[in-house]
């Protein structure tokens, strides 16, 4: 056995690694530690007897959604599906027809806003998969980082466009309050993800903005957690950590207005239009009419 081995060579991994050296055999430290915890939970996993919990209540649903007095299952699995088709139920997650006043020029913002940012991710993709010398280089890379560009400005205008005027028209009524601080907070997400792709540019314009900008973070304190001067900080945050928190925030946000629907505007009568609609809006005339005789 070579060198000392102590607690510190294996909990600090940045220094050169030590070796146990016994007859043919050289191994490292790390790896011969890691071998004998394997060995150790394999002999445990064989030989222990399993836990055994309570017995799972299966039930069969009639129904699609499920009943208001019914019994959540024991399992996780079942009260996640219990608690899905309470509050989410097919005819609610996929609909065949919305109300009238959703035929609009101001909500097809929203989709368009989830049109460009699905744009934006696949062109990204392609992007990193290829790299700056590529984009900068390629008639291709040429394209795919206009197409990138374009689909980020018209998913920031869309998103603006779209959030004020749900502003305007009291997107918060009906309950509907936490359906428009998600959309905020994806527009403050998206701000952070556009500003680390500038950073992303590798060109002259992304390192004027990294250097002007990193006096305003040192004296906010942000920079003893983020140096807008560190091109692998900035484009990690930019193709990872900031893109999978900006689609988990839009995905609560969409599941939240399938939940609470689609906020009308103030005075909007509820009717509806396809089929289920028209059906739902001839059967209320037929109703009122056998009233008024």
């Amino acid at each position: 056995m070579d060198g000392h081995l102590g607690v510190g060579a294996i909990v600090n991994l940045n220094q050169p690694d030590q070796y146990i050296h016994w007859g043919f055999i050289l191994i490292s430290l790390a790896n011969f530690i890691v071998i004998v915890v394997l060995i150790v939970l394999f002999v445990l996993a064989i030989s222990l007897p399993f836990l055994k919990g309570k017995p799972i209540k299966r039930k069969v649903y009639q129904q699609a959604t499920a009943d208001e007095g019914s019994e959540a299952p024991d399992s996780w699995t079942g009260r996640s599906r219990h608690i899905g088709l309470k509050y989410l139920p097919p005819d609610k997650l996929l609909p065949d027809g919305q109300p009238s006043y959703v035929s609009s020029w101001v909500y097809v913002f929203g989709v368009l806003t989830i049109g460009a940012l699905a744009m934006a991710i696949l062109s990204g993709m392609v992007l990193a998969i290829e790299g700056p010398t590529w984009w900068h280089v390629s008639d291709v890379g040429h394209f795919v980082n206009s197409l990138h560009l374009w689909s980020v400005e018209l998913f920031m205008g869309f998103m603006t466009v779209h959030l004020w005027a749900k502003f305007w028209m009291a997107a918060w009524r009906g309950k509907r309050w936490l359906t428009w601080m998600t959309g905020v907070v994806a527009f403050l997400v998206s701000i952070i993800e556009a500003f680390t792709g500038y950073l992303s540019q590798t060109n002259f314009d992304s390192q004027w903005i990294a250097f002007e900008s990193k006096d305003a973070f040192n004296s906010g304190g942000i920079g003893a957690f983020f140096n807008a001067m560190n091109f692998g900080q900035a484009l990690m945050l930019h193709i990872v950590l900031v893109p999978i928190i900006l689609v988990f925030i839009v995905g609560i946000h969409v599941l939240m207005v399938r939940i609470r629907g689609v906020v009308p505007p103030i005075g909007a009568e509820p009717t509806h239009l396809g089929e289920v609609g028209e059906a739902a809006q001839a059967k209320t005339s037929t109703t009122e009419m056998e009233v008024g005789q």
